[in-house]
């Protein structure tokens, strides 16, 4: 395992590591405490010394689960986490000093421990960005020593550099992947040079880059990606990575000419890894399998230029006209 600074945090973290929406059991099926446990313990076993997870996962159950195993570890291992997600209505005035507060307390009470080593902003509205207030509150949070730092998970591009202006602000979470692929152009050059730590979720595409799917896979009722493989796709950022379902497919048929088809979910995560500006990538995992080829993609040799040339040009046939300029 490769591990990396993140940002202005300065925690040296593995650079494939842990995200936790799925943690105890796949997209639409009931937690399960003993497959979180197993896999929680797995990871740490094979290196990863950072999870991500939010209040909001398993309505807590994610952060009991990973606290409950950390104190029975001695390895230092760092948890991000998110909040916001439990309003209701989620809106902007809900993002107010009282609710930041006891959503920092009860993830604290819920982990068991003094202070959160990461607290993210889990995708507010966008005017959120606009209002220094909000940061303002988490400055005081990590000056009263309830929090080491505070970032934001976001949306779009557009926010991730609204969100930069804020100097305590340490990290930004964003989708990016080989269908993903905006990011790098202007918002990774900017977070380098403030030293933001870049965290990249949806790294293989809500599993699309998997390329273990096909026109005739389904879904269950209460997953995600439902709706979108259906044909509903242009409200969605985060199911498939917000592309077309059959577009997406027609791209990992061309992507399994370029790497061995069997193995593409490695090879997609170490294209994420080829850019320098990349602290951590933190695909799911709800089997030991998933963990061990997550993991195999930080001791893959560096993808070539040509390789990587014809990564982009899929991009361009199949995906950017639908993607680019909307995330």
């Amino acid at each position: 395992m490769n591990y990396r600074k993140l940002g202005k945090t300065n925690f040296k973290i593995s650079e494939v590591s842990l995200g936790t929406w799925q943690l105890g059991g796949k997209w639409g099926s009931p937690f399960d405490e003993k497959t979180a446990e197993a896999t929680l313990n797995k990871a740490i076993d094979l290196g990863i010394n950072f999870f991500d997870t939010a209040d909001a996962y398993n309505k807590g159950k994610s952060e009991i689960a990973i606290g409950k195993v950390l104190k029975k570890r001695s390895e230092k291992v760092y948890v991000a986490t998110k909040l916001g997600r439990f309003l209701n209505p989620f809106n902007a005035e809900g993002f107010n000093e009282d609710n930041i507060r006891r959503f920092v307390d009860d993830s604290r009470k819920r982990m068991d421990v003094d202070k959160l080593d990461l607290v993210q902003l889990h995708n507010p509205p966008t005017e959120i960005y606009y209002d220094p207030e909000i940061f303002e509150i988490l400055d005081k949070l990590k000056d009263e020593g309830k929090i080491l730092n505070y970032g934001v998970s976001v949306f779009t591009v557009e926010e991730a550099l609204k969100a930069i202006e804020y100097p305590d602000l340490a990290t930004v979470q964003i989708i990016f992947n080989i269908f993903r692929q905006r990011p790098r152009d202007l918002f990774f050059p900017r977070a380098k040079e403030k030293n933001i730590g870049i965290i990249i979720r949806g790294p293989l595409a809500s599993g699309l880059l998997t390329g273990k799917f096909n026109k005739d896979s389904t879904f269950d009722k209460g997953d995600h990606r439902a709706k979108v493989a259906g044909g509903d796709w242009k409200k969605s950022s985060e199911s498939f990575s917000g592309v077309p379902y059959d577009k997406g497919l027609e791209a990992v048929e061309e992507l399994k000419r370029v790497f061995p088809p069997d193995e593409l979910p490695k090879y997609a995560l170490k294209w994420i890894l080829m850019n320098e500006n990349v602290s951590c990538v933190i695909p799911g995992a709800s089997r030991t399998e998933q963990l061990l080829s997550n993991i195999s993609a930080s001791d893959l040799k560096p993808l070539s230029e040509v390789v990587m040339e014809k990564v982009n040009s899929i991009y361009e046939k199949y995906i950017k006209e639908y993607i680019h300029q909307r995330w």
